[in-house]
């Protein structure tokens, strides 16, 4: 037996605040239902978000998206629009908002150390009106999502520090890792890792939008 199964976990809300204390009112204060000023202009300076949801079963799923900053448009106060680009058809987001329309976003901003986040309930929307001011190079998303916001809130920067995310200096040396067709080919009998890169930069080069 391990250390860690040999040990008991936290299975309730009194254990939990043993081990943690509790948090200064700002941590609630700032908890908006709503995109005010601040969360408006970080939206629009955002090129990069991960959307979360959960699936009928339970199951989670975490999915990066990324566009030209300002990509998800603010439509009010109380409404996101998220546009889905062409990707591997996989739609689980899309099929998890199906049975369970509860979303979390969290934006970045290149060189910010705070992020912000949103969560709320979401809705697939394949209007064209509605959809193409959300167009790239003259292409429309085939979907997107409306998100309504039910919480909004500026989270502090300690997580992007101790990462030095953003510090040129700790960035790898690409080689140091497989390519992602060197990676499929060992996950998948028969796949072809040339095949597949090759794939990947046409696509890349050619279907972003």
């Amino acid at each position: 037996m391990t250390a860690i199964e040999s040990q008991p976990g936290v299975s309730d809300y009194s254990q939990l605040r043993d081990v943690y204390s509790e948090p200064l009112p700002r941590a609630s204060q700032k908890v908006l239902d709503h995109l005010d000023a601040h969360c408006r202009r970080f939206i629009e300076m955002s090129p990069f978000c991960v959307i979360s949801s959960t699936g009928a079963d339970g199951r989670a799923d975490a999915s990066p998206r990324g566009d030209p900053p300002g990509f998800v448009k603010v439509v009010d106060r109380h409404t996101l629009l998220l546009p889905d680009r062409p990707g591997n058809n996989q739609v689980d987001t899309m099929q998890n908002i199906l049975n369970h329309p509860v979303v979390g976003l969290l934006f970045l901003v290149p060189g910010m150390n705070e992020t912000l986040r949103v969560c709320g309930s979401a809705e697939i929307v394949t209007d064209e009106q509605v959809l193409a001011p959300l167009s790239v190079s003259s292409r429309a998303p085939k979907s997107g999502l409306k998100i309504t916001v039910k919480d909004a809130f500026l989270h502090c920067g300690r997580a992007l520090l101790r990462s030095r995310l953003w510090d040129p200096e700790v960035q790898i040396d690409r080689s140091s890792y497989p390519t992602y067709g060197q990676v499929l080919a060992e996950q998948i009998a028969g796949a072809d890792a040339e095949a597949i890169d090759r794939d990947e930069q046409n696509a890349n080069r050619e279907k972003l939008y």
